[in-house]
């Protein structure tokens, strides 16, 4: 892992090259979304069928693509009990976190006596997907479909990949945790545009969230405007920001939690003492050796991890402002101070105790955060990405009387003349 002492003015140049450059895929493999995409909605169940064969060797028809009552329980019965209790204790939360943060509708009125406001509407139809390649994370189920519930979404329908037909124990139990509606069989760009699309199989949804590999990434950009979608995601990000206050081995441990997620991972830590970088990397060394995901870590701490020796931990906020990293740790003695000139982050995590494993599976709000710098114009998935406020509008007399010259002079202004006489209309009327 580098060790980069970065003085002021250094810090644009410093941080160029810590992403891999994922935002620029192979011409051959968005071509090859494109044509999955395409393909299953132009012929729906046939192309969605013939494509989980070919990539999960899986045989499925419309009567068992769409997990039974029978499997989830069979499924639900294989999870260890005391992962069912933490299952529930971590959707308690999250239901909990979401709840608190729903918004109200609201309405006013203005001087004139016109009533202004918004409604608040839930989306109906919302489309999950959850990985099943190297990992399953029953974890993503919890922190995508409780926000959606708590919105009032009426229907959830999970899509994760099976290969070889077996559901995964701990989703299916995540899923009947959280509420969800239904779940089918199948994965990849296909699963993506069976959602947005629908097939005679697989309902058509108004909205699709949750992560997936660059397949699943494209085919989600590729169908944006047929249907939302949470954010384009990529790799799992890091920034540690630590003053040597705790011990390296906790920061240390922090970083691999991140490396272990694949090889495009980004660990970084940002400090202010040279010899407590050096002792975060000893540490980080140590522990890689015995890590069981040691080679996909190793790959990520390589080509993307870095640590930052600064001047100041004003200066490691500049760092951490210009990454705008998806997780953003302050192992400092005096977290809260350094909150107010945080600018850009996905999620924030005060105090050394706060590690961001607790974000990921307990604390509340969503693990579904901004990656790749755009914590600077997004923000974590939460009741709002499922809900819409529709706009109400109600003018008196005196408050069309007052301002429709005005509409109507604008509206001449910029060439729209049947507006203006929507409103001349009822002038000359009145």
């Amino acid at each position: 892992m580098k060790i980069v002492e970065l003085k002021k003015g250094d810090l644009e140049e410093s941080i160029d090259g810590i992403r891999a450059e994922i935002s620029t895929p192979e011409p051959a493999v968005e071509s090859a979304v494109a044509e999955i995409v395409e393909n299953v909605r132009q012929n729906g169940d046939e192309a969605l069928f013939s494509y989980t064969e070919k990539f999960d060797k899986l045989v499925l028809g419309h009567e068992n693509v769409k997990v039974s009552e029978e499997e989830i329980e069979e499924a639900k019965s294989l999870v260890p009990e005391r992962l069912r209790s933490d299952l529930n204790t971590a959707a308690r939360r999250v239901r909990a976190y979401h709840e608190k943060k729903k918004p109200k509708e609201y309405s006013f009125t203005d001087s004139l006596g016109n009533e202004l406001g918004w409604l608040i509407r839930p989306i109906q139809r919302v489309g999950i997907y959850v990985p099943g390649g190297k990992a399953a994370y029953p974890s993503t189920v919890l922190m995508t479909a409780i926000p959606a519930l708590v919105a009032g979404v009426e229907e959830v329908t999970l899509v994760t990949p099976c290969p070889g037909g077996e559901p995964n124990p701990a989703v299916m139990a995540a899923a009947d945790i959280a509420g969800v509606s239904s779940i089918y069989k199948v994965g990849g760009a296909q699963a993506v545009a069976a959602l947005a699309y629908g097939t005679e199989s697989v309902p058509k949804v108004d909205k699709i969230v949750g992560p997936g590999n660059i397949y699943v990434t494209l085919a989600k950009k590729y169908v944006f405007g047929e249907v939302d979608i949470d954010m384009i995601a990529g790799p799992s990000e890091v920034l540690v920001i630590a003053d040597g206050s705790c011990p390296a081995r906790w920061v240390a441990a922090d970083l691999l939690a991140q490396a272990e997620h694949d090889e495009l991972a980004v660990p970084v830590l940002v400090t202010t003492s040279m010899s407590f970088a050096n002792e975060v990397r000893g540490e980080l060394i140590n522990m890689l050796k015995r890590l069981e995901r040691r080679e996909i870590a190793a790959v990520a701490v390589k080509n993307q991890g870095r640590i930052f020796v600064v001047e100041t931990l004003e200066d490691a906020v500049s760092v951490a402002n210009a990454v705008a990293p998806e997780h953003l740790e302050l192992c400092v003695e005096d977290p809260r101070s350094l909150l107010p000139g945080i600018k850009h982050a996905g999620a924030i995590f005060l105090g050394s105790l706060s590690t961001e494993a607790f974000g990921d599976y307990v604390a509340g709000p969503s693990h579904v955060l901004p990656t790749g710098g755009t914590a600077r114009f997004s923000s974590p998935l939460s009741v709002y990405d499922f809900l819409r406020m529709p706009s109400v509008i109600s003018f008196t007399r005196e408050g069309f009387d007052a301002l429709s010259e005005t509409v109507m002079n604008l509206a001449y202004s910029e060439g729209l003349e049947a507006h203006a006489l929507s409103v001349k209309a009822r002038k000359d009327n009145g």
